[in-house]
């Protein structure tokens, strides 16, 4: 293990995460989620020795993974989780007798993608699957058969989330339709976890977004805003009138309403009360709502309807180029939702396959720490000098650098 940056929140470690001292140096439970998308089976040849993907069957790459995930939770938080992307490979037949691995010609980044079209003619192409047993042009489901050994070994199985890519790399196959998604499996350490919702909730399409939403900005008592004009679009709504006058008579702000829908309302009338233990009812919560219910009575209804919604488990996500010697880089949009829902400003965020470097710039950028490992250093430095060079790191609102 080889630390080999540790400044403003990025730590880069070049070793490998099954080696006991890799991970010597990071605290138990100092790693609030892990973002990471290791090598595909049989795919590429990164050209360092112990790097996972070029196993000669399916099931020691599926053993070796999980491995990996045992060796890393200690490290992770018991509330913490594991957002884990992988695409699958189809079984092929071995060709001619230049199977085996060409490891001299991927010794560093800059040799990396001309050698790709040799290193596919090898093994990890052509005899896919053949040493599992698997039959040529099977789909041999490889993202499932580790997120089912991920759950022997103790793991929560949450969400199998698809990346779906609406520019997904064409395929010269005629008997089959061309893949255009991958996964992103959710894993929790412990039945309870943190998980922000609200963080990544979407837009809803509900047609109660406009009279809860149109003709206002910071709140419904802003300066400026009567109640006429905000009630104007739905003169056909005396209700929803009356309680956005009620709602600016009180002074009431966004923050009352998203209170209401986080500790839930009696359905009483005009009573007081609110509901408890089945929302995020925090004590300020708690008392956002009850100012709300007293000065909305029954009309409190009308604001119970958010704008948003849960965010669905399939993401549209374009895939987007890297112009750098580094076969797999997902885009940054992919995973921003991972890193916002699986950690708060200030957690850390851990990828065991660091690479270029993409889970990092998007942890500095949404104001986490990162820890980033790496069984080829130069990746790691790759990464210093394009994912982690401003002004790429200046995104975030919250002035993370």
């Amino acid at each position: 293990m080889t630390e080999i940056h540790n400044v403003a929140g990025v730590r880069l470690i070049h070793g490998n995460v099954r080696d006991a001292g890799t991970l010597a140096d990071i605290d138990d439970g100092s790693v609030r989620t892990i973002v990471t998308s290791p090598p595909y089976f049989g795919l590429r040849d990164y050209g360092v020795e112990g790097q996972l993907g070029a196993e000669r069957t399916v099931e020691e790459y599926v053993a070796n993974l999980v491995e990996v995930f045992g060796h890393l939770r200690r490290v992770l938080a018991d509330d913490g989780t594991i957002w884990l992307n992988l695409g699958d490979s189809y079984a092929a037949k071995a060709r001619g007798s230049d199977a085996g691995w060409d490891k001299s010609r991927l010794t560093n980044p800059a040799r990396v993608q001309k050698a790709q079209s040799a290193a596919l003619r090898k093994t990890g192409e052509r005899s896919r699957g053949a040493s599992s047993g698997i039959a040529p042009k099977n789909l041999m489901g490889v993202p499932w058969r580790v997120a089912f050994a991920m759950q022997d070994a103790g793991w929560i199985l949450r969400s199998d989330i698809v990346w779906a890519k609406p520019s997904g790399m064409p395929e010269s196959v005629t008997d089959r339709p061309t893949r255009s998604h991958e996964y992103i499996f959710l894993f929790a350490k412990s039945p309870k976890y943190f998980y922000d919702a609200a963080a990544i909730a979407e837009e809803s399409a509900s047609s109660s977004i406009g009279r809860l939403t149109r003709g206002r900005s910071s709140g419904y008592g802003a300066p400026g805003q009567t109640p006429q004009t905000i009630a104007q679009p739905q003169e056909g709504r005396p209700q929803l009138r009356r309680a956005i006058e009620l709602a600016q008579r009180a002074g009431l702000s966004d923050e009352h309403f998203e209170a209401m829908r986080a500790v839930g309302m009696g359905d009483a009338g005009k009573a007081l009360t609110t509901q408890s233990g089945t929302g995020r009812n925090d004590a300020r919560s708690q008392q956002l709502a009850d100012e709300a219910k007293a000065a909305l009575g029954g009309y409190y209804r009308e604001f119970l309807t958010a704008s948003t919604r849960n965010k669905r488990d399939v993401w549209t996500v374009a895939t987007v180029p890297f112009g750098e010697a580094h076969f797999a880089v997902y885009p940054p949009e992919l995973i921003r939702p991972c890193i916002r829902a699986g950690s708060a400003v200030g957690d850390t965020v851990l990828d065991p396959f660091s690479g270029s470097g993409t889970t990092g710039m998007v942890a500095r950028q949404e104001g986490r720490n990162y820890i980033g490992l790496d069984l080829n250093r130069g990746y790691l430095e790759l990464s210093l000098r394009t994912r982690f060079a401003q002004p790429v790191m200046d995104v975030w609102e919250g002035g993370a650098a």
